[in-house]
């Protein structure tokens, strides 16, 4: 699975949200102002098909997007990515990170303690 640029993760960050839609319906829902042009949408939108993370649907010359990898799915990738470019594969590193770098408080770290004693 390719990484996606800034502007195609915030894109599909809205195809997400709203499980399908037309480009129109990405326009509505980026709040910027000025919105973007519709081509500019429309095109990051045929990037994003030519990646493999959207699919469409075709009513005449109109385009219904919808995501074809899950959310999940891209965390899992870049999480691996990320992993393995920054703390050697060691899950252990990256935890060990964000709690010093962090600066996580009593309850946070807590809250992960707990969650590795349910998986164990």
């Amino acid at each position: 699975m390719e990484e996606l640029t800034k502007v195609e993760e915030r894109i599909m960050m809205i195809f997400w949200k709203i499980k399908k839609g037309f480009v129109k319906d990405i326009l509505e829902e980026i709040s910027d102002d000025p919105k973007p042009p519709y081509n500019t949408i429309s095109s990051v939108a045929r990037i994003l098909t030519g990646k493999g993370y959207l699919k469409f649907k075709v009513y005449g010359n109109t385009y219904e997007y919808y995501p074809s990898v899950t959310q999940l799915e891209y965390r899992k990738m870049k999480l691996k990515k990320m992993l393995s470019g920054h703390f050697g594969d060691s899950p252990s590193s990256l935890l060990s990170f964000i709690i010093k770098e962090e600066k996580l408080s009593k309850e946070e770290i807590l809250k992960l303690k707990e969650i590795i004693n349910k998986i164990e």
